[in-house]
């Protein structure tokens, strides 16, 4: 072990030197990402009952700080790639205009489609479920239709419901119900002959059964839908308003200010935007934790 990394120690040391030949700025910056990768690399493997909140959050400041580094050391125009800095100015000084597009975006297009194509797709799985009929019919199609390209789907949602947030929850309908819908019936087949045949001997019915047992042993399949349809609804939203929207929104504004190579702003929807998503994710992996308490994946 010592030896790994005296190893290690001594490229990390010829690479440092080798980048402050040729530019000292590349030399500071590289030092800069070794210097966090130790402080991490001994976070994670120490027994800290804090490291698994600290690295990430580690790692997150040190990518920041060396994104700040560098367009600051080698000066980077404002149109290529603007600082942290300059994009927390942004944000800072935008604040109202962002919350408008937040709302727009995400509250009225992305979660209204999220929740409707959500629960439609957990009530048809039960539907396909039921029918031998709808397995082998309406699951290929459900394929299909999810290997459909949003650019060519979101322009014709617009002009079918206009451009209002009804065509953009449209789209993210579209995008969310095929996976939640794959996910749920395959959790519905979860349980063993066993499970089902003790419920036989308890007398219960389709419906008992259903809700008393294999609802709750589908329980992480549908989580695992509902948690990859998070981080798809909040792109599907943003990707429809490309194609037409009011003058509101996150795609909107995200279109309209690459055309003015105003990069502050687009990085600042995008800032917004990512934080809503990762909160939203964590959200549903919230009550993935609450509802799902038994599974073997959610025990300490």
């Amino acid at each position: 072990m010592t030896g790994v990394i005296g190893k290690s120690d001594l490229f990390g040391a010829v690479l440092i030197a080798g980048a402050f030949l040729a530019d000292w700025r590349l030399g500071l910056v590289i030092l800069a990402w070794l210097g966090a990768w130790r402080i991490n690399s001994t976070l994670a493997d120490s027994d800290l009952s804090i490291a698994g909140w600290l690295v990430p959050a580690i790692f997150g400041i040190a990518l920041l700080g060396l994104w700040e580094l560098v367009v600051q050391l080698f000066g980077v125009p404002l149109v290529i790639l603007p600082a942290p800095s300059d994009i927390a100015a942004k944000i800072g000084t935008t604040t109202d205009l962002l919350w408008a597009d937040f709302i727009q975006t995400f509250v009225k297009g992305a979660l209204s489609g999220y929740v409707i194509g959500c629960s439609t797709a957990i009530l048809v799985a039960v539907l396909v479920d039921r029918s031998p009929f709808l397995q082998k019919g309406v699951l290929p199609v459900g394929n299909f239709m999810a290997a459909l390209p949003i650019v060519g789907t979101a322009p014709i949602f617009v002009m079918w419901y206009g451009f209002g947030w009804q065509s953009k929850a449209a789209v993210v309908f579209t995008m969310v119900f095929f996976p939640v819908l794959v996910n749920t019936v395959a959790g519905l087949k979860e349980t063993t002959a066993m499970q089902r045949d003790l419920m036989h001997t308890y007398a219960a019915g389709y419906w008992q059964s259903l809700w008393k047992l294999r609802l709750p042993a589908a329980m992480p399949f549908i989580f695992n839908g509902l948690k990859i349809a998070s981080t798809l609804s909040l792109i599907g939203a943003i990707v429809a308003e490309f194609f037409g929207s009011p003058i509101v929104g996150m795609g909107f504004r995200i279109s309209t200010s690459v055309g003015q190579l105003a990069l502050d702003m687009v990085w600042a929807e995008i800032a917004v935007a990512a934080l809503a998503g990762s909160l939203f994710y964590g959200a549903v992996a919230l009550v993935e934790r609450w509802v799902t308490f038994w599974h073997p994946s959610q025990r300490n």
